[in-house]
Parts: structure tokens; C-alpha cells; sequence
């Protein structure tokens, strides 16, 4: 094996491992979604209140991503992210043996409290490691291997419900977690030396939350990613609405929803790792905000005119995801790269806001727009248009700088 081979091979083993961690998120969110109906019939729970599992999982997931970055920043990528593994791993126990609808969003909460440790790491790990257009191509290929996750979890979700019952899939991502702790405790490396560690300390702590937080440039770049995403999961929250009412099928056919979004991302995130040096980051934005922009339109006419049926419905899914994932990497990087002192920091800021979008998708604006396919339509739409206003604004100020 040649030296590039090896590189090439170590490449391919860490993204591997980065995107197996960031699939913490989509594995505790979707693989449950099939078994809705009998985990509220067994802990005597409306579909509402079953609903509040996910936001009790997205909210506390996006208050704990405002400090992982933090304390990667302070002591290193690898303890942070096995510490999160080995809580996470205690909250899937919890919920497999949860009793009552309260017990379950209790663990609920600190599954989420501990699942972004991963993301946040990872992410910075990326830019410690990579530069240029090598950090672009590798976050591809996190997004490509992470954007599976969400279509095998449905499906391995609704086979665990048929053979096994509901708890069995709490009990499937403890031993999950069990085995990424393993693999990160023997195979991953620190990414961040202790010459280039902040103190943990109140004041500079203070300090650099406040620096990125004053950023506009930060807070529109950031706000582009949360929103745009949010357009996308709009559809991961609501599948339990459009999969049994609004196209009346089973819990075994949750793939009819999730596996052309997700081909959409895997997609995206391919042509995006291709694009990587032959196209300038913020041409390949434009491209994909074209391609999101194409879908939403093509969502909102057909449901205007025609009621929710397959492939229709889920076909502007997969071309909107195909979109969104052809441009996050770029500005992730561009996120990064504002802040190149605070990585660990700039990472958890932007994977929080995502998270608590993503949580007011799923707890507000799901339970309202889930009813009709003209009102999801409309909601993707309006996601998206926000999630270029912000880019534009962002395209300017820069514009503006150069020209000062």
C-alpha cells in the first residue's frame, strides 16, 4: 500500500468514524418515529403528546450544543466526546425502561443532552486536520455516510417494533453508542494539542461567546444553515402525519419517506466532495439554493392543485435535500473558518441553532402544517426563502468589505 493509499484509507476510516458519532441525532430521532402508535398506547399518550418527545429530545439537544463546543475548546476533542457517548448510552437504558409518558422525556431530554457532542467535535476536528478544499471534500464525505442514517433508521425502527416491541429500539442504540465509545476509544486521536486549548475559565469563556455571538456575519451564515435545514426536517418530524394520514400507509413503509430524502442528501453531499476545488464554495451555495428553490416551487404548485400521492409528495423532498446538502458543507466551512481560534466554539454556536430550529420545526410548526400537503408545502417555502435571505445579506456585507 502506497503513502497516499494510506492517507487516502485513514481519510475514509476517520470520516467514517465522525459521521458514525453525528448519527447519534438521526438514530434517536427516527428510529422510534414507527412505533408512535404503540408507545402511546402503552404509556397512555395522545399523538400530541407523543409529538413532545421529539421537541423533549431537540430543545435540550440545542441548549447542550452551546457548550460542547466550549469544552472541546478547553480539553480536547476525544474526552468530550466519549464522556458524551457514556451518558448518552445511560439515557438509552433509561428510556428502554421508562414507565410513564414523564420518565421517557426525562431520558428523552438527556439522550439530547449528551447526543451533540459528536457533531460539534467532529466538525472541528475536520478543520483542525484538513485545510482548503481537503476539509470541504472530508465534510462531504461526513455528510454522505451521515445522511444514511436517517433512511436506514425508519426502516430498522419498523422492524424492531414488528419483532421485537418498541423498547427494543432504546435498547438497539445503547448497544449502538456502546460501540461508537469503543471505536473512538481506541482508534481516534486528538485533533486539538494542548498549546492551542483555551483556559476553562469564566471570563475568556465569557468573552468568546460574546465575540461570536456580536458576529452578524456569523449569526446570518449560522441562521442559513438552521433554516435551510429546518426546510428539510420539517418532513423528518411530520413523517408520522404524512406517512399514516396524509398517505395512508404502514409503519413498514416509513422508507417511502425517508429513502429518496436521504438519497437526496447522500447525493448533494457527493457532487458537492466532486465540486471541491473545480468550483469556488459560495458558486456551489448559489447552485444549491437554485436547486432548493426549484423543489419548494414545484412542492407548493402540485399541492395547490392536487392532493398528497406518491411519488409527488416525496418527490420535492428528495430534490430540496439534494439542495441543502450540495451547499451546507461550504458553509460550514465558512462558518469555521470566521473564528479559526474558536473552531470547537463556532461549531457548537451553529450546531445549537440548527438544533433549536429543528426543535421549533418539530414542536410548532410541525403539529400545525402536518395536517394538509399544501401547508407543509407552504413551510418548506418559507424555510428556505429565509435560508437565502440570510445568505444574500451575508453575500453583500462580504461584498461590501472588499470593496472598503
Amino acid at each position: 500500500m502506497t503513502s497516499q493509499q494510506q492517507k487516502d484509507r485513514a481519510t475514509l476510516v476517520l470520516a467514517a468514524m465522525l459521521a458514525g458519532l453525528a448519527t447519534l441525532g438521526p438514530f434517536a430521532i427516527d428510529t422510534y418515529m414507527p412505533s408512535f402508535p404503540a408507545m402511546g398506547r402503552a404509556l397512555n399518550a395522545t399523538t400530541l403528546e407523543m409529538q413532545q418527545t421529539l421537541s423533549a429530545y431537540l430543545l435540550p439537544f440545542a441548549c447542550m450544543m452551546l457548550f460542547h463546543g466550549a469544552l472541546t475548546d478547553s480539553f480536547g476533542r476525544r474526552p468530550v466526546i466519549l464522556g458524551g457517548l457514556l451518558v448518552f448510552i445511560a439515557a438509552s437504558i433509561g428510556c428502554a425502561l421508562a414507565q410513564s409518558l414523564p420518565q421517557l422525556l426525562l431520558f428523552r431530554a438527556v439522550q439530547g443532552m449528551s447526543a451533540g457532542t459528536g457533531m460539534v467535535a467532529g466538525r472541528a476536528m475536520i478543520r483542525d486536520i484538513y485545510p482548503g478544499h481537503q476539509a470541504q471534500r472530508v465534510m462531504s464525505m461526513v455528510t454522505m455516510i451521515f445522511g444514511l442514517a436517517p433512511a436506514i433508521a425508519p426502516i430498522l425502527g419498523g422492524w424492531l417494533e414488528v419483532w421485537f416491541g418498541w423498547r427494543a429500539i432504546f435498547v438497539f442504540l445503547a448497544l449502538f453508542s456502546g460501540l461508537l465509545f469503543a471505536g473512538c476509544h481506541f482508534q481516534l486521536a486528538e485533533s486539538l494539542p494542548p498549546e492551542k486549548r483555551h483556559p476553562f475559565k469564566l471570563r475568556p469563556l465569557l468573552a468568546n461567546y460574546v465575540k461570536l455571538f456580536g458576529s452578524v456575519k456569523f449569526g446570518l451564515l449560522s441562521s442559513a444553515i438552521a433554516l435551510n435545514f429546518a426546510g428539510f426536517f420539517l418532513y423528518v418530524a411530520s413523517a408520522p402525519a404524512v406517512i399514516y394520514g396524509l398517505l395512508g400507509l404502514n409503519e413498514n413503509q416509513f422508507a417511502y419517506l425517508f429513502v429518496p430524502g436521504i438519497a437526496g442528501v447522500v447525493a448533494g453531499a457527493f457532487v458537492s466532495g466532486r465540486l471541491a476545488g473545480k468550483l469556488s464554495p459560495r458558486r456551489t451555495v448559489l447552485y444549491g439554493y437554485a436547486i432548493m428553490a426549484a423543489a419548494a416551487a414545484f412542492n407548493l404548485v402540485y399541492h395547490a392543485l392536487f392532493g398528497p400521492a406518491l411519488p409527488w409528495t416525496v418527490l420535492p423532498v428528495m430534490i430540496y435535500a439534494v439542495g441543502m446538502a450540495l451547499a451546507m458543507p461550504s458553509i460550514t466551512l465558512l462558518v469555521l473558518d470566521l473564528f479559526p481560534d474558536n473552531r470547537g466554539l463556532a461549531a457548537s454556536l451553529q450546531g445549537a441553532q440548527q438544533s433549536f430550529f429543528s426543535g421549533l420545526a418539530a414542536g410548532l410548526l410541525s403539529p400545525y402544517l402536518s395536517g394538509t400537503g399544501l401547508a407543509l408545502a407552504g413551510g418548506m417555502a418559507a424555510l428556505v426563502a429565509c435560508g437565502f435571505a440570510c445568505w444574500y445579506i451575508f453575500g453583500r456585507m462580504s461584498a461590501m468589505e472588499s470593496r472598503a
